[in-house]
């Protein structure tokens, strides 16, 4: 039997180990159930299922059933009460359906957002009247639209490319890829549903878009995403700044048993892809770190109304029943395969409720010089074929191709195409729209009046009490003195890319150099955090507060607009202000993967790309609009001139785009970006 006492010793003794868990989750033969064999290396998870599919499944009808969601809750509720912790858990599907909210009996209602470490006056940091449901259901929702076929990301995944250094804690270090990406999916946006009284299509909006906090996982079946599982237990909404040590945290150990019966195939998760040269975060638990057996789970009817309830939210959940979640690739989902316009091309489109796509290509809305149908489509169709040719970064097994959603407007930010790759991931939709806006926007000469325009960003301290207030103009003077251009954002005389833009809007300057001043769009170090990044979350400030006091119930305060501009504070009653900017209905993105579009030095839109690895997204966009150029002969990216690239603020060349060196599956050329 000692083999037997060393072989729990290197996992971590569960309460409910034994020779069934074994068997079952390692096809071992202990000592003891007859037999013997080598153990797998530490830190393997044994429940490890193939992965199945690799890209390809996506539109194979698969999903969620009641009787698998009644599983996932009832498996987490165990794991909750064996910690002695109360829990409210979401579950959703693959498209952001709100399936199922389950509280159980003594979990705080409300949650604090609060960064790690030394306090942080402002943005979202302090807020302490976030539902829980809301965090739960954000929580769910992340691990579900950072994930495919191909990767397998979680909550913590996100908490590690999101913050001021990549890794966080690693000085020296620049900040995550995917800086400023939980500011997307927003509630706000216009390009999100919102819920209809059952699952429908999607993407569904997030109510606090995607979360850092460890506690959200996706949940797969036979190697197809389904959806995900949002816990939140601590009263705490929050990040993970130290990658350095393994958490034993409540919230993703109670997720990671939920997820259960559906967990993420080993080979696609965070931990088993690399971005630049860096092993990402999946989980810090294991199944063997689980206090209650998850083998023998209580049934959904033992503690229904026992442990606690199935919880409506306003906004999210009708009713308090669990729903079946939509198949995902299907129609019904809102995200199906295009059957008009992109032939030869594996593409996928959105469409709506009676299955019309809503973003066919068409004209622009910008007077003469507007795109044309013909040019949008184009764009698209050359931009997919760059996406088809390309190495994807974070996406295994290794060799696939990028999967990607691209996302065409005008200089009005009207939506002229979307078109996405097959198995590409959910959040990449409207972060290409956001994208692609962002480009537009910045390069255009409305930028400053639009900027001073707007209400201030009204902070809350804590409660309903105001902090302080935050003029959306300072950006507007900084950035002027900062690049020393005092007519920026208001000549229409530099393209920005977000890359660009994103370099302006990181706490150190350049990106990465601790100790450097702020960027003239970011917070400056020590007020930053992941819940206060600067111009980006000011736009968008009000919008989020006003829809918690709606979800809250707060007498007269209605739904956010399908805008994310224009709101006042709630001191005013979110009373909607002429001061909306159309062009960014969803918010700007700051991490890379846009370039503006050009009829000669006219900015006529923008291209924003999404979906898999940021150099990838900087060469979609840049060589869709380049290879669309050639064959048309009317349209071009930027002049040289004119790109970002040329200024020099502070000693440090702004960048404009940056690509792969070798990054085609059917070829060996490099540095395809150069000299175009």
């Amino acid at each position: 039997m000692n083999a037997v006492i060393d072989a729990g010793s290197l996992f971590g003794e569960p309460a409910w180990t034994g020779c069934r868990f074994f068997l079952f989750a390692l096809a071992l033969v202990l000592f003891g159930c007859g037999g013997g064999s080598s153990l797998p290396p530490v830190g393997v998870d044994p429940a490890t299922p193939p992965a199945g599919c690799s890209g390809f499944c996506a539109d194979t009808p698969t999903n969620l059933t009641v009787n698998e969601v009644e599983g996932v809750i009832a498996r987490a509720v165990a794991e909750a009460q064996a910690r002695g912790a109360s829990a409210t858990i979401a579950v959703v599907d693959r498209v952001g359906n709100v399936l199922a909210v389950f509280r159980m009996t003594g979990a705080a209602d409300t949650i604090t957002i609060r960064s790690p470490g030394p306090a942080v006056s402002g943005g979202l940091e302090g807020v302490n009247i976030i539902p829980d449901t809301l965090a739960a259901i954000a929580k769910a929702i992340t691990g579900a639209y950072l994930s495919s076929e191909g990767n397998a990301f979680s909550s913590r995944t996100a908490s590690q490319i999101v913050q001021d250094h990549f890794n966080p804690g690693e000085f020296l270090q620049p900040g995550g890829p995917l800086f400023g990406v939980q500011f997307s999916q927003l509630p706000c946006s216009d390009l999100a549903r919102r819920h209809s009284g059952a699952p429908g299509v999607g993407p569904q909006r997030s109510p606090l878009g995607l979360s850092a906090d460890p506690g959200g996982l996706p949940l797969y079946k036979e190697g197809t995403l389904v959806g995900g599982i949002g816990v939140i237990s601590d009263g705490l909404y929050s990040a993970d700044a130290d990658i350095t040590d393994l958490d034993m945290d409540a919230d993703e150990l109670i997720a990671l048993a939920g997820a259960f019966d559906l967990v993420a195939p080993v080979d696609r998760r965070a931990n088993q892809i690399t971005v630049d040269g860096k092993t990402l975060r999946f989980s810090d638990a294991s199944t063997n770190d689980l206090m209650a057996d998850p083998f023998t789970p209580p049934s959904f009817a033992s503690i229904d109304g026992v442990a606690g309830v199935l919880t409506a939210v306003t906004g999210y959940k009708t009713g308090m029943q669990i729903e079946t979640g939509i198949a995902f690739g299907q129609p019904p989902s809102g995200i199906r395969p295009d059957i008009l316009d992109f032939p030869g091309l594996d593409a996928f489109v959105l469409v709506d409720a009676v299955n019309a796509e809503r973003y066919r290509p068409r004209a622009g809305t910008d007077g003469a010089a507007a795109l044309t149908a013909i040019e949008v489509d184009e764009i698209l169709s050359r931009a997919l074929v760059v996406a088809n040719r390309a190495r994807g970064q974070i996406r295994r097994p290794l060799g696939s191709p990028a999967r990607v959603t691209i996302s065409v407007v005008d200089s009005n930010g009207v939506v002229l195409g979307i078109v996405r790759s097959r198995d590409a991931p959910v959040f990449g939709t409207d972060v290409s729209l956001q994208k692609a806006r962002t480009a537009a926007f910045f390069s255009s000469s409305a930028a400053a009046g639009a900027l001073n325009g707007v209400p201030p960003a009204t902070y809350l301290d804590g409660g309903l009490s105001v902090l302080r207030k935050e003029p959306l103009s300072q950006y507007v003077s900084r950035v002027r003195l900062f690049l020393g251009l005092p007519t920026a954002l208001a000549d229409g005389m530099i393209a920005f890319s977000d890359r660009a833009g994103g370099n302006l809007s990181r706490p150190f300057f350049p990106d990465g150099i601790d100790g450097n001043p702020e960027g003239p769009f970011s917070k400056p170090s020590g007020q930053w955090s992941p819940f206060s990044t600067g111009l980006q979350l000011d736009l968008v400030y009000n919008a989020l507060i006003q829809h918690v006091g709606f979800v809250l119930g707060v007498p007269g305060v209605p739904d956010v607009p399908a805008n994310c501009t224009g709101v006042d504070g709630f001191d005013n009653g979110f009373m909607p202000a002429v001061g909306v900017i159309p062009i960014l209905a969803n918010g700007i993105q700051i991490f890379p993967g846009s370039v503006p579009i050009y009829r000669g030095t006219q900015l006529v839109g923008g291209i924003g790309v999404s979906g898999d690895g940021v150099d990838q997204d900087d060469m979609i966009a840049f060589l869709g609009v380049h290879e669309a150029a050639l064959q048309l002969g009317t349209i071009n990216n930027a002049q040289i001139q004119m790109r970002a690239d040329n200024l020099v603020p502070q000693g440090t060349r702004l960048r404009y785009i940056n690509c792969p060196p070798a990054p085609y599956l059917d070829s060996d050329e490099q540095n395809v970006c150069d000299n175009k």
